[in-house]
């Protein structure tokens, strides 16, 4: 499978393992890596920048194939800098941006040799971030897992294809053969995939969180704001159904108070992040289960490299 995607960072099939908050780790990408993909982890799995970096000097001792590091670029993530700065001293291969301005990375990393490829969800921020001098484009649709977009792969595509000229990565949708290729036709240079991975010998999330993709359908997935503040698709689980996944009309309207809107959203991000954490890693009632809707076709718990075959062959 080439194209520009595998051509831009040398690997042997268009797809990189999606950075998953909590879920990625240092096993599941050297295991990508050896099946011919690429993955990237989010810096935000790492509470120091010391752990990032010994992540990915981890990686590298094994493995000189490419990878990347997902990082939030705005003020929600108060180690956005110091992040960024491991990365550029480490030379990691490729940087994803999300939830910001990608403009200080793609200025710190284009002299450097590191691709920065830059989360959207329309065109507008697409021909944003590519003048600002974006490598590639993950086009977020309505079917990824975590933070989603609003439009269908099969409007999101052609359209960013039609009026951008890097490549396009659909995020989003996929989790076998078929659908991989129904992407690739409509014109994505490659596709981002997350969900079907958490469900894999080498992910470390409690047994019951992989357990949930293999016993839930696409129809238990809803969108809740009250994890971090911006659209995130989740397993309707019990407790998510018992706190309701829309915002109450006191939380819509502290949102939109100009003097509170951007503390309220942290606030609310922190405590998400705290409360998808202990659901990830410990037995708790308030199971937050991040996922998409490709559950569907999660049938039983399997190794990283044979989901990467059942993609590709």
């Amino acid at each position: 499978m080439k194209n520009k995607l595998t051509n831009l960072l040398n690997i042997d099939y268009p797809i990189i393992m999606a950075p998953m908050f909590l879920v990625s780790n240092t096993k599941m990408i050297i295991e990508a890596l050896n099946s011919g993909i690429t993955g990237a982890i989010p810096a935000q799995n790492y509470r120091t920048t010391q752990e990032l970096k010994e992540a990915i000097l981890e990686i590298r001792k094994v493995s000189d194939k490419p990878f990347g590091i997902n990082l939030i670029v705005n003020k929600s993530n108060p180690k956005y800098k110091k992040q960024l700065d491991v990365l550029v001293e480490t030379k990691v291969d490729f940087i994803i941006t999300s939830l910001g301005s990608p403009e200080l990375v793609i200025k710190k990393c284009n002299t450097r040799g590191i691709k920065v490829f830059c989360d959207v969800v329309d065109l507008k921020i697409a021909q944003k971030v590519e003048k600002l001098g974006a490598d590639a484009i993950i086009a977020v649709n309505n079917k990824a897992g975590g933070h989603t977009g609003d439009l269908a792969p099969e409007t999101l595509i052609p359209l960013l294809k039609e009026h951008c000229n890097i490549p396009v990565i659909s995020a989003g949708g996929v989790a076998n053969k078929e659908q991989l290729d129904n992407i690739l036709a409509l014109g994505a240079d490659g596709v981002s995939v997350g969900t079907i991975f958490i469900a894999t010998e080498e992910c470390d999330v409690l047994p019951e969180y992989k357990q949930a993709l293999v016993n839930y359908t696409a129809n238990d997935i809803v969108m809740t704001n009250k994890m971090s503040g911006s659209p995130l698709s989740v397993i309707n689980t019990p407790y998510v159904k018992s706190i309701n996944a829309k915002t109450t009309l006191f939380e819509k309207l502290l949102a939109k108070n100009r003097r509170f809107k951007k503390i309220i959203k942290m606030l609310i991000l922190s405590n998400g992040m705290k409360a998808m954490e202990k659901a990830a890693f410990k037995a708790t009632y308030k199971t937050v289960w991040v996922a998409g809707s490709s559950i569907e076709y999660v049938q039983k718990i399997k190794s990283v490299k044979q989901i990467i075959e059942s993609l590709v062959k």
